[in-house]
């Protein structure tokens, strides 16, 4: 069975380095499809300015031309603040314990992994896979030392995924794209042009909804 993807995020727009890194992951790493998983109101973090129900509107045209991908709406329509662990644990009782699932991450995730609610659980319920930009070997450099001791111990290549359900981790070649969603925002405030950064059926959908015209007065 080849493995499920995840891709949580506040996707606060959804932009093209969150759809390369997904893209790239899906066929590096032979997964069958990728779940997005827009948060509604993400634990680790301050709840987007951005209501839950436009991010996820803007996630599902940004995907909608691509067949291996997928939207999963189930954190956005509730109020509840969530952790990844939340997020694994309710994946495993809807597909079970044999389904390997391959959590997608940058590296500026795994950099921050030690500080995440049970993250060693978490490692326990998924395979994680981290998007290696040029560079990468100095990342590992700077990892805090158990996060280092547990790479170590689970690192392994696109084949050893689909061989467990969970506990290892890999890494796949992503190709380095300077976007932010931040930035975005910043630009739409400011009344700048956000054209080719994310895709024209989510620009058209922030324009007809007015979307990020109230972060103008943090410019």
């Amino acid at each position: 069975m080849n493995p499920l993807g995840i891709m949580g995020g506040t996707f606060d727009p959804v932009h093209y380095a969150h759809l390369r890194l997904a893209e790239e992951a899906a066929e590096a790493l032979n997964l069958e499809r990728v779940r997005w998983i827009p948060s509604g109101s993400p634990g680790h973090r301050a709840a987007p300015r951005t209501p839950a129900g436009h991010r996820l509107e803007m996630l599902r045209l940004a995907i909608a031309s691509n067949p291996r991908f997928e939207a999963d709406a189930a954190e956005a329509e509730t109020a509840t603040p969530g952790f990844t662990i939340d997020t694994l644990a309710r994946l495993r009782a809807e597909l079970g314990a044999a389904r390997p699932l391959v959590f997608l991450i940058g590296t500026d995730q795994l950099l921050a992994l030690h500080t995440w609610r049970r993250w060693r659980e978490v490692l326990d319920l998924a395979h994680f896979a981290v998007g290696a930009r040029p560079g990468y070997p100095a990342v590992t450099e700077k990892l805090a030392p158990e996060v280092a001791a547990e790479l170590a111990r689970r690192e392994t290549g696109p084949e050893g995924l689909a061989a467990t359900p969970a506990g290892r981790i890999a890494t796949f070649a992503m190709t380095p794209l300077a976007i932010s969603a931040s930035d975005i925002r910043r630009r739409l405030a400011a009344g700048r042009s956000a054209r080719y950064l994310l895709p024209r059926e989510v620009l058209a959908y922030i324009e007809a909804n007015t979307l990020y015209g109230e972060e103008r007065s943090s410019i």
